[in-house]
């Protein structure tokens, strides 16, 4: 989906570029697959802050996306492709030949009137679902499980894309968007093709008031604070950090500290991650 540039009216519109919605269903999202959803400004469930700089925007309503894609053999309609505020890629609603209705996220390519299915049997083409067992090598995917029946967990976003590199016994080697090469029992689904509005890394938010209606909140540099607010703070005038790498507001590494740690699936990874 290409971007669209807007007239410099002003400072914030000058650089602006945002996803042009052209291609996209210009009726409502379906009424049975939408839910109320409470906003938590950045808080957890005792009400303390978590994630700063979260807070306002727009109100949002949530739409109820199939990731378990356990709708076997039933041919489906793609009826339109939809925008979704809750998540960088766009969905699509498919309508099945019995009358049901559900969101998947809609991979590139996808158009109305396409035609889906999902389950052992489905052929290996972009937007259907089967299990990784059944999916040549080499092919690209997105949307897969880690464990098999749970639902699609890993590369969601926008033009996100991985690889099935190798399947060996009941394992099947995958190569992530980072890069890490992870071990995934056959049996996972996982939805063949990438995940489109692949623009959506190339978008410039242009203006801070934009910035305010998506939920974000403004963020103070550490060194423009008091030694007793942030470890970067004090000094005269412009200094430096004084430190011999970032921190964070509570004296924790800010760049560059691995911070996985989870013995139960470390024996998954074959390769870690590049470094950014």
């Amino acid at each position: 989906m290409p971007l669209k540039k807007f007239k410099p009216t002003s400072a914030g519109m000058r650089f602006r570029q945002s996803p042009d919605f052209s291609g996209l269903s210009k009726k409502r999202p379906e009424k049975s697959l939408v839910q109320a959803k409470r906003r938590q400004a950045g808080r957890n469930v005792q009400g303390k802050v978590t994630t700063r700089h979260r807070g306002g925007g727009e109100k949002r309503f949530y739409r109820v996306i199939d990731f378990k894609r356990d709708k076997d053999g039933v041919p489906a309609r793609v009826a339109s492709i939809e925008y979704d505020p809750n998540r960088s890629a766009r969905i699509a609603l498919l309508s099945y030949r019995d009358g049901e209705k559900r969101y998947i996220l809609a991979p590139d390519g996808l158009k109305p009137g396409d035609t889906l299915v999902s389950g052992p049997e489905a052929e290996p083409r972009a937007g259907n679902c089967l299990p990784l067992e059944n999916i040549p090598v080499g092919t690209q995917i997105h949307g897969v499980e880690l464990e098999p029946g749970r639902g699609a967990q890993m590369v969601r976003s926008a033009g996100g894309v991985a690889q099935l590199l190798a399947k060996e016994g009941e394992y099947a080697q995958i190569r992530l968007p980072s890069g890490q090469i992870r071990i995934v029992h056959v049996r996972c689904r996982a939805t063949v093709g990438q995940v489109g509005n692949l623009e959506h890394e190339n978008r410039k938010i242009g203006g801070a008031g934009h910035r305010r209606r998506m939920g974000w909140r403004p963020a103070v540099r550490g060194v423009a604070m008091t030694p007793r607010d942030h470890p970067h703070g004090g000094g005269e005038a412009r200094s430096p950090i004084g430190m011999s790498s970032p921190k964070t507001r509570w004296g924790k590494p800010a760049m560059g500290k691995k911070t996985r740690r989870n013995r139960k699936t470390d024996r998954f990874v074959i390769r870690p991650a590049k470094k950014r």
